[in-house]
């Protein structure tokens, strides 16, 4: 292992406005590196949440006592997108993972995740599409569900037709990459909020990198907010024509520097913030 990977694998948590139960989860995830992955850091980003979730966050370092445990705090909300890109640029796995705080994908499946690494990727997503793939879903929910995976469905038939060939599921909120392949692709990544996913994997396949979709399980135990994901539906779609236009005008063609130039800009909001788009 290199120098400059320092663990095995980064385990990276975006975070907003989740006091109510996060910590329960970041205990599961601690339990699930010690058993799995000894050689492992959690890192956990908090997207300026407006409750009392970065003093559970603190809290828990405080009770977990290791170093492997880092808190990250955006100083003001600038999205998902931004956090996952700041936690995969600060990490310092030679694998890096990054799961939603909600454990929508148990923590478990990260090791499906990490295997397809090893076997050969260089970004491996989750896929709720994939013959291996299984629901878990409350009852009262089924409805809304179908209503929103048959919308996911055009446009992911749009991200397909743009940007992402014959993957089948952009949005999955379980994802890894290889250190190189982290390294390249978020310094050139600039969407902060949503559709930052889809350029993510549009940029691992213009840099001719080998990303497998993996079977998962996916729990659905909340009620879906129809009114914002429709909303978000068209923003993302639209931002998909933004990327296609980036690409014409050789934006994302950029050269990334030195690998050193680039570690050295680690710990820096301000660093991390120069390439995303502050319109979204």
């Amino acid at each position: 292992m290199s120098a400059r990977h320092e663990v095995e694998l980064s385990l990276v948590i975006p975070i907003y406005n989740a006091a109510t139960f996060i910590e329960a989860n970041l205990d599961a995830a601690l339990r699930f590196l010690d058993e799995y992955a000894p050689s492992s850091e959690l890192v956990l980003v908090d997207d300026c949440s407006t409750d009392d979730t970065l003093k559970v966050l603190e809290r828990f370092r405080a009770k977990a006592a290791t170093p492997r445990v880092r808190v990250l705090h955006n100083e003001f909300n600038r999205g998902k997108g931004f956090s996952v890109r700041r936690g995969m640029l600060e990490a310092r796995g030679r694998l890096r993972v990054f799961n939603d705080a909600d454990f929508t994908y148990p923590v478990d499946n990260v090791m499906r995740i990490v295997r397809a690494l090893r076997a050969g990727a260089d970004v491996a997503i989750a896929c709720r599409l994939h013959p291996d793939s299984h629901y878990i879903v409350n009852s009262q929910f089924l409805w809304k569900l179908l209503s929103r995976h048959w919308t996911g469905r055009v446009f992911n038939f749009v991200a397909r037709v743009l940007l992402v060939g014959e993957l089948r599921d952009t949005q999955a909120g379980l994802k890894g990459f290889t250190a190189d392949a982290a390294e390249t692709i978020f310094p050139l990544q600039r969407m902060d909020r949503f559709s930052f996913d889809v350029e993510t994997l549009f940029l691992a396949l213009r840099r001719g990198m080998k990303v497998t979709e993996v079977g998962v399980q996916f729990i659905y135990r909340k009620e879906p907010s129809t009114i914002h994901f429709f909303g978000d539906t068209l923003k993302m779609l639209r931002d998909m024509f933004r990327i296609r236009g980036r690409a014409a005008r050789g934006e994302y063609d950029r050269d990334l520097g030195s690998r050193e130039t680039k570690a050295s800009d680690r710990g820096s909001n301000e660093v991390h913030a120069v390439q995303t788009e502050r319109a979204e």
